[in-house]
Order: structure tokens, then C-alpha cells, then sequence
């Protein structure tokens, strides 16, 4: 190895991190950790300022055949509004549950709910994001899936003037919105919340059972939004759970993965157990070549403590498939369902 390259810096200061973490793992300094954390969080995100414009806007109704799919714009700050589809199922006879799904890196909302990025029907076989939101609406759930920003129609202008193909504009907003003290995964968060909101306010929805599912990058935002706020009652991650030393500062990744000093204060599954007590379900590939496995069995055996300290073990679930970085829900559609159907 060249001493003049930064490699050694790297390693030794990713082995101060793992010296950090071993240094007080007691039942009750984890517990207080835990409170730590999530007042933390917001802090390390970035806030954003809410739009007065409460207001929904209706695109469009299509039958669906078992469902109704609409498509709503709102706004959850000022300059900047969003689109989101919304899948109900049409045997509904009282308020039912509902759940927020994350689409990650990709063409955006469209992709899991059945679209290509023309908004035309896809009629081939579904790619890594596996139509899930139609999984969860075909499941009585239901489905809202939001645009996130900085994909399909929600990349920068620029971007697409400069490249009309390029796949997102994460780097173009994260780098920029660092400069300014802010994150993107924040604002991400930020939107989801609002979302929140408005499933919370549907007069079809039964507001004390909303859960949340995320795949890749949707998955990290499911699960600071599951931790920021107990209205999620049930939450499934797929294609991300793992640990920073196995995959984050291991592993090449878009920069939207990356909150400034979170890795200082905890792992990362320690930041997901923010979740228990409540339902958490994690599944991953056995192939997944960025969010390796054996990051996954490390950051599973941290979550398991985690729901042991909270005397909620039977909360917390995982899957492993053979897959590479994709979707499988074999379990955890079913097991969404459940969770939300139980709740009191």
C-alpha cells in the first residue's frame, strides 16, 4: 500500500468507530442510549420548514380491476410539491390499515406500483422493486407510494438537460444541500412525515394502523421516519439492514446514504433499534453484492438484543432469500398484514 494514499487513514479511523461502539453495551446504558439517539437524529438529518399549503390535488382515477389507483400532488415545504399514488382496495367495508412504500434507487413511484416511466402499464416481468405496492393493496392495505425527490420526475432540471437517461439527482442535491447544513435524506424524511399526515387524515384509513416499507434507499428513509414518529406502527426494511463497517464505509454507495456523524455515535442497526418496541421485520439477498451478508447477520444480532432489552423478541423478524439486491417479501407482505391486523 502507497503511504502516500488515504487507505491507513481510513482504516484507523473506522477502527476507533469500532472501539467506540464496544465501549459500554449494559442493559440500561443501551436503553439510555436509545433516548440519546433519537433526540439526536433530528439534529443530524436537518430540519426544514412546512409549507402553509395543506391542500390535495387530484390527478387522476384509474380502475384497477381490485383496485382503485389515484394519483394526489401535496407539499410538505414551501417551493416544492410532489406526486404520490394511492392504491385502495375495493372490497372495503370499514376504515382499513395502510402503508407508506419507498421505492429505492430508480425510476420512482411508478416502478412499484405497475408503471413504466411513461406512466403506461408494465406488462413485463417486475425488476428488483417487484411492483410491491400492489403486492401490499392485493393484501387489503391500503398503499400510498410516494415520489421521492431526485428521481424519475423529480430529478433536478439540469440534470436531465445536461444527461435526459441520468438515473437520479442524489449527488447534485446532497452535495449542495450539505454546504447549507442540511441533508437529503432529511428532506426525504421530511416529505414522508407529510405523507404520514395525509393517510392519517383519509376517512378510509384506520389511523392507529399505518405501517411502512422502504427497499434500498426507500428503507432508509422508512426506517428514520418509523424512528422519528410512533404513529408507524409496523415497519419492513428490505435490501438495507446491515452495518456501517460491512457496508457503508466499506462499500461504494450514493452519497444519499451518508448523514454527517451519525456513524460517531452508534452502528447503524442501532439506529434502526430506535424502532423497537414496535413491529420491525428486515429481509435481505443471500447475494446482495452492496449490503453483503454477513453485514446482515452482524446488524440482526445487534436488532435481537435490541427487542430483548424491550421484552419485545416476538416484535422483530428476518428473512434471508437467495437473491442479489432486490425485493423478495416470500414473508414479510404476510407478515405486514398481520402486524397492522392485530393491533388494538
Amino acid at each position: 500500500m502507497n503511504q502516500w494514499q488515504g487507505d491507513r487513514l481510513l482504516q484507523q479511523w473506522s477502527t476507533e468507530l469500532l472501539s467506540n461502539d464496544t465501549k459500554d453495551s449494559s442493559e440500561h446504558n443501551r436503553i439510555n442510549q436509545q433516548a440519546g439517539l433519537r433526540a439526536l437524529l433530528p439534529q443530524l438529518i436537518g430540519t426544514f420548514a412546512t409549507t402553509d399549503d395543506h391542500s390535495i390535488k387530484l390527478l387522476e382515477t384509474v380502475d384497477c380491476g381490485s383496485y382503485i389507483r389515484k394519483r394526489i400532488e401535496c407539499s410538505a415545504s414551501p417551493y416544492s410539491y410532489f406526486a404520490a399514488y394511492v392504491l385502495i382496495p375495493k372490497q372495503m367495508t370499514t376504515p382499513a390499515p395502510a402503508v407508506i412504500a419507498i421505492h429505492g434507487h430508480g425510476y420512482g413511484s411508478r416502478e412499484i406500483v405497475g408503471l413504466l416511466p411513461n406512466g403506461e402499464p408494465d406488462l413485463n416481468a417486475p425488476g428488483i422493486h417487484q411492483h410491491y405496492a400492489i403486492q401490499l393493496v392485493n393484501r387489503g392495505l391500503i398503499t400510498i407510494a410516494p415520489d421521492v425527490i431526485g428521481f424519475g420526475e423529480r430529478r433536478l432540471s439540469e440534470d436531465i438537460a445536461r444527461n435526459a437517461d441520468i438515473a437520479n439527482s442524489c449527488d447534485s442535491l446532497s452535495s449542495r444541500m450539505l454546504l447549507m447544513g442540511k441533508t437529503l435524506v432529511g428532506f426525504r424524511v421530511h416529505e414522508i412525515l407529510r405523507v404520514l399526515d395525509i393517510l392519517s387524515d383519509m376517512p378510509e384509513v384506520d389511523a392507529e394502523r399505518i405501517g411502512i416499507m422502504g427497499f434500498s434507499g426507500g428503507a432508509l428513509i422508512a426506517y428514520i421516519t418509523a424512528a422519528l414518529d410512533q404513529r408507524i406502527r409496523a415497519t419492513v426494511l428490505t435490501g438495507f439492514t446491515n452495518t456501517y463497517q460491512d457496508s457503508i464505509l466499506q462499500i461504494h454507495h450514493c452519497i444519499c446514504n451518508y448523514i454527517p456523524g451519525q456513524a460517531l455515535h452508534a452502528d447503524l442497526p442501532q439506529w434502526i433499534g430506535l424502532i423497537a418496541p414496535r413491529p420491525l421485520f428486515v429481509e435481505a439477498g443471500r447475494h446482495d453484492p452492496i449490503f453483503p451478508i454477513q453485514g446482515f447477520h452482524n446488524a440482526i444480532s445487534q436488532l435481537q438484543q435490541i427487542y430483548q432489552q424491550h421484552n419485545a423478541e416476538q416484535q422483530f423478524a428476518s428473512d434471508i432469500f437467495e437473491g442479489a439486491h432486490e425485493i423478495s417479501g416470500r414473508y414479510a407482505y404476510d407478515w405486514i398484514q398481520k402486524k397492522l391486523a392485530i393491533i388494538d
